[in-house]
């Protein structure tokens, strides 16, 4: 019965199949999208930082830091963006910046002055290995330093979110997958036609399905993860060239996050080595969706001429 289920199915599938197709990737692109549609509602679920039950709101100082970011990052409608505290280590953002008041940017509640921000971060639980790091152990210390930041380098962490919205990267990375599935289909089919497979065995006809959804997969891989990176590469370069004070900000950020890194290396022992290089970059598994910290820090140190900080543990 189950087996007469699916047979109509596939068969109902290759009656309709370009309705089925254009039903899918309309599917795909929208559930890819939902996210940054609704992301006032669904960014504040995932990331406001609360206390006591109530939303933590941002500081009056972080709220003037963050509209002359805007300022400078020479945003049109500021009023289409807003900001949340949040509980996230470094900046996020979410939303399409043609809409009403359609992009989110959270700040970690621990940017602030340099010590209002230690304090800030002692009060954040991260727990590795199962248990809450130990910010008076050298490790914890470790830690903290590099998660505290400068003005000038939280000015950039932020401007780099703001940037990376105005590109609509959202949008155009929601497209991949769409655009992927309709080309492994048609080429599939294409291929399937030239060369009389339609007649061939079943099992062969399988074989060659599964291919074809391999090499989709495959493309999609490649192809989302070459223009994630070249959006980061982008939002870092443009958030850097605002002025020297954002490129210096830059590089310490990227310094900060590869020392973080290293200090999550350490506290995790043998299961760090297995996520972070030795230099703080996060080692890559079957995908690389972001560029390394430490390209993305030389990019900038190399572009605008910004010295590099020393790297300690290398």
């Amino acid at each position: 019965m189950a087996f007469h289920s699916l047979w109509k199915a596939v068969s109902l599938m290759e009656k309709h199949r370009t309705a089925f197709l254009s039903i899918s990737c309309a599917g795909l692109f929208g559930a890819n999208l939902t996210f940054h549609v609704f992301s006032k509602e669904l960014f504040k679920s995932l990331y406001q930082a609360w206390n006591h039950g109530k939303p933590l709101e941002l500081s009056e100082d972080l709220q003037n830091l963050f509209y002359n970011i805007l300022q400078d990052v020479k945003v049109k409608s500021a009023d289409r963006y807003d900001a949340i505290k949040t509980c996230t280590l470094h900046p996020v953002s979410a939303g399409l910046p043609w809409r009403a008041k359609g992009c989110m940017v959270g700040i970690p509640y621990h940017f602030n002055n340099r010590s209002g921000g230690e304090q800030q971060i002692t009060k954040i639980g991260v727990h590795l290995k199962g248990k809450k790091v130990d910010w008076t152990s050298p490790e914890g210390l470790a830690l903290k330093d590099a998660l505290t930041l400068s003005p000038e380098a939280q000015k950039f962490a932020i401007a780099r979110e703001i940037i990376d919205l105005q590109q609509n990267r959202p949008l155009i990375c929601a497209t991949v997958g769409p655009i992927c599935l309709a080309g492994s289909y048609i080429s599939g089919v294409t291929v399937k036609q030239v060369l009389g497979l339609y007649y061939a065995p079943v099992l062969l006809r399988s074989i060659y399905n599964m291919a074809v959804v391999a090499v989709g997969l495959m493309g999609y891989c490649l192809l989302y993860d070459t223009i994630s990176q070249g959006f980061d590469y982008r939002a870092d370069r443009k958030a850097a060239s605002i002025s020297p004070s954002f490129a210096r900000g830059g590089v310490e950020f990227y310094d900060k996050v590869l020392s973080q890194n290293k200090a999550f290396r350490t506290i995790l022992g043998k299961e760090g080595k297995q996520i972070y290089a030795s230099n703080g970059n996060i080692l890559p598994k079957f995908r690389l969706k972001h560029p390394p910290h430490t390209s993305r820090r030389n990019l900038i140190s190399n572009t605008l001429n910004v010295p590099q900080a020393q790297e300690k543990h290398d």
